[in-house]
């Protein structure tokens, strides 16, 4: 037996095979697309849609560039999950079909809120997340938190081209707030009435930027509590912000499970009338990690680390709070001029029936901040220290956007830790 004809013969039909793999694949690249169909829309826009994506009749098939679309409608508030068909034609081409599954958009939400010393507060209001079938967020809310509050706002991020909108946003918002100084503390009634205009950017399908400025007036009125003579009774102070919002976005959607890596970095610079309030810088940076484990499992993370000016006042900005950062702390009961914070939690989905979610988690909150004028080895010091672990749930809804019912049941296990429950509309983060 001839071995040496065996193998050359094995050896050609080896080359065959490649060869004519890499010309179907050559020739499949020379595909064309004949027509995109948009199907599944009912309140979006066909014309919408097709403003956003890339590919277009008379092009060249593309998976990467399809997958890139499919991405991009999936992040859209209207679209709960796209995916694309290939119907093969004659003469080299084909029909691309992009199909979509609609989210329902017009929303009520609520926050509540309240722990062991707090007195209840909530949240209510109703947006709409596609307003005229184009994305546009129409939303206005009432609080009440010792006092009531409302405000406004719209947000179209397309409102001009496939990249560039604009937000506009009105508040009258009034609660009472905690002022620490000299180890006391005092009540005021604080009022922050004032608008903002942002334009927003989208450079790509990760990352956007917005920019922009607001004009507001900040009132101070004692209420009670501890006084001091270097903190006047009443303020009303005039001032200016201009916010700088940089968002990389490399997360992957698959209805309410997240899975990847995002970045937002959030700049102000807040300028004031009056030397009580001083002018500051002030910046922080959202760094969130999402993994996906096993089929119904998910893990989430949030690093946020802030700084600003560092001015000796009663009235820093960042605040220790229920809403913001570790749950079950209660609201605004410490502030500082620094912070770190890291929020983690693994969500696993207990009951998946049709287009009904219940959903569990454990979470651990920690967090230490920088007192005002003080240093950084504030952060390290153990009565800055707060560490939260908890339990909650998730009631979700998969075709209805933002529909997750939470609660979540905080225990403070580091120095005077409280514990509360904190209702909300959505993830915590």
């Amino acid at each position: 037996m001839n071995y040496d004809l065996i193998a050359s013969n094995k050896i050609n039909k080896i080359l065959f095979i490649v060869m004519l793999f890499v010309g179907l694949s050559v020739q499949g690249q020379n595909i064309e697309v004949a027509e995109l169909q948009i199907t599944g829309t009912k309140r979006t826009k066909t014309s919408f849609v097709e403003k956003l994506v890339t590919i277009r009749q008379g092009m060249l098939l593309d998976s990467v560039v399809m997958n890139k679309d499919i991405l991009r409608l999936k992040k859209l508030p209207s679209i709960s999950h796209a995916s694309y068909n290939v119907k093969a034609m004659p003469n080299e081409q084909c029909v691309v079909q992009y199909v979509i599954e609609e989210n329902f958009t017009l929303i009520p939400f609520a926050n509540l809120f309240s722990s062991s010393n707090d007195n209840f507060a909530f949240r209510v209001g109703l947006q709409e997340f596609n307003s005229f079938g184009r994305n546009i967020t129409l939303g206005a809310f009432y609080q009440y938190d010792n006092y009531s509050s409302f405000g406004v706002g719209i947000r179209a991020p397309y409102l001009f081209t496939d990249k560039l909108g604009l937000a506009l946003n009105y508040n009258d918002f009034t609660t009472l707030e905690p002022v620490f100084f000299e180890d006391d503390t005092a009540d005021y009634k604080y009022s922050n009435t004032g608008f903002e205009l942002l334009a927003l950017y989208e450079f790509n399908l990760f990352n956007r930027m917005e920019f922009g400025f607001s004009f507001f007036t900040e009132d101070y009125t004692y209420v009670e509590g501890a006084t001091s003579a270097g903190v006047p009774l009443n303020l009303n102070v005039d001032k200016h912000l201009f916010k700088f919002i940089y968002d990389y976005n490399g997360l992957d959607y698959y209805y309410h499970y997240l899975d990847g890596f995002r970045s937002q970095l959030n700049l102000q610079y807040v300028g004031s009338t009056d030397d009580n309030l001083p002018e500051f810088l002030i910046g922080f940076n959202d760094f969130t990690f999402f993994k996906r484990i096993g089929d119904r499992g998910n893990w989430a993370n949030r690093l946020r680390l802030g700084l600003a000016s560092n001015v000796d006042s009663p009235f820093a900005p960042f605040t220790v709070d229920n809403n913001l950062n570790i749950r079950g702390v209660g609201n605004t009961i410490d502030r500082g001029t620094g912070m770190i914070v890291l929020n983690t939690e693994y969500r696993h989905t207990m009951v998946e029936k049709n287009n009904f979610v219940l959903q569990g988690n454990f979470f651990v909150d920690g967090g230490t901040w920088r007192n005002p004028a003080g240093g950084f080895d504030d952060l390290w010091e153990s009565e800055n220290l707060r560490i939260y672990p908890g339990v909650g749930l998730r009631f979700m809804h998969k075709r209805i956007f933002n529909a997750i019912f939470r609660i979540d049941y905080g225990f403070g296990i580091t120095k005077d830790g409280d514990n509360g429950i904190v209702f909300g509309i959505g993830q915590y983060f």
